[in-house]
């Protein structure tokens, strides 16, 4: 699949299970610069009027709760989050996956934590059932190199498109004199250097 410059008005974005449990079992990856790459995803959707899916696992567990940042970001989003109870493939959730479906978009911005569990397997099922998904690698990570690149390597074999955050971000800019563009440059400005 080529990498093409996306549209926010053909796309949503996912969020999945950005835990302060979730997110401290990653060792792939800056764990700063990977939820301020989520956060940015998140704040680009809310920007840009593109729907966003929150989910999480098990919060009153050792995943801990959502990230509390996203109820400042979206706070209807947050408030109505798909609380899973246990399901690790997100889409195999009803109400998820509902959640997916009633977006009415066919590509799909996913970012997960880890990778190698929460990001790969909805991903997968996802392009099984035909959308096109652009998985954002740095706003997620696993518990180690090896695991965050075999499930990256899963992935792209299977059809989706790996992208960074500042990658997608100016993508979806096109150029900074548009109103996506501007609506972009403040989010684009807050990024953390890896």
């Amino acid at each position: 699949m080529s990498l093409r410059m996306l549209s926010p008005a053909e796309a949503a974005v996912l969020l999945i299970d950005h835990q302060t449990g979730t997110m401290s079992w990653v060792g792939s990856a800056d764990r700063a610069v990977m939820k301020a790459n989520a956060l940015a995803l998140a704040k680009a959707a809310k920007a840009l009027g593109m729907p966003l899916v929150l989910t999480s696992s098990m919060e009153d567990r050792i995943q801990g709760p959502l990230a509390k940042e996203f109820e400042e970001i979206a706070p209807e989003e947050f408030t109505g989050r798909i609380r899973r109870t246990g399901v690790v493939n997100a889409m195999d959730d009803l109400d998820f996956a509902a959640a997916v479906a009633a977006t009415g978009r066919r590509t799909l911005i996913v970012a997960g934590v880890t990778n190698d569990v929460c990001t790969v397997w909805p991903t997968l099922t996802a392009l099984k059932e035909g959308y096109t998904v652009h998985v954002v690698a740095d706003a997620g990570g696993s518990t180690g190199k090896l695991a965050d690149d075999i499930a990256l390597r899963q992935m792209e074999a299977a059809g989706a498109v790996l992208t960074s955050t500042n990658m997608l971000l100016t993508g979806l800019a096109r150029t900074w004199t548009s109103p996506e563009g501007q609506a972009l440059i403040p989010i684009v400005g807050e990024l953390i250097p890896a």
